[in-house]
């Protein structure tokens, strides 16, 4: 058999299955969740930097679901009164040319639209927030592992334990299109202490109290 479950993320929005309940065809996995944390994310960035008011958002318009990302980071800013300044970037010069871009606009902290050039290039784009002295946040731990700010969002590493489970039922017989597509159970906050200390931040202590690990 050459199917496999596999990450998805919006896979109805996206046209890849008919509902989360019946996928049909022969489509079945996990399904990430970064169109409903991003407003969540802008939130809590909004809430650590003092004085906020200009926060970027960092998307690759070549993944298919960034257009919804930044619709609901525009909805929550708008809504916030804050000003969303929307860079976008496709591989590691224009990541490079996207934060000079965010000086350029006066940005004050950003969050990122989950993306797979992104996460290849973490180490990459957590260097130039420090660099260029910006407050970020980002769906995946493995970015506040390599000395971004924070991170909320699904655990990949929990996806990962998973999905032996689809290959187990698909081998004794079941058929990938009548096992639901599962969405993550839990979302985790963490925290670079490090990081805020370099960046001269002061987490509120809820925060700490609250989150799932803070990285010393």
């Amino acid at each position: 058999m050459d199917l496999f479950p596999v990450i998805l993320r919006d896979p109805v929005g996206n046209g890849y299955v008919a509902s989360l309940a019946r996928p049909g065809g022969n489509i079945t996995g996990l399904s990430g969740s970064s169109d409903d944390t991003s407003p969540k994310q802008l939130e809590l960035v909004a809430t650590v930097v003092p004085n906020v008011s200009r926060i970027g958002l960092l998307g690759n318009p070549a993944t298919p679901t960034y257009t919804a990302v930044r619709k609901g980071a525009e909805n929550v800013a708008q809504k916030a009164g804050l000003s969303l300044v929307t860079i976008e970037a496709r591989d590691p010069q224009e990541i490079e040319n996207a934060f000079a871009a965010f000086g350029k606009e006066r940005v004050q902290a950003f969050i990122a639209a989950g993306d797979a050039v992104f996460f290849t290039q973490r180490r990459q784009i957590a260097e130039l927030a420090l660099r260029h002295h910006l407050p970020s946040i980002f769906s995946q731990r493995e970015y506040a592992e390599v000395g971004g700010l924070m991170s909320y969002g699904e655990s990949l590493s929990d996806f990962y334990r998973r999905a032996p489970s689809f290959v187990d039922k698909i081998f004794k017989g079941a058929k990938p299109g009548d096992l639901p597509i599962e969405q993550p159970t839990r979302f985790n906050l963490v925290i670079n202490r490090k990081t805020a200390d370099a960046l001269g931040l002061t987490i509120p202590p809820h925060f700490y109290i609250f989150a799932d690990e803070v990285i010393e």
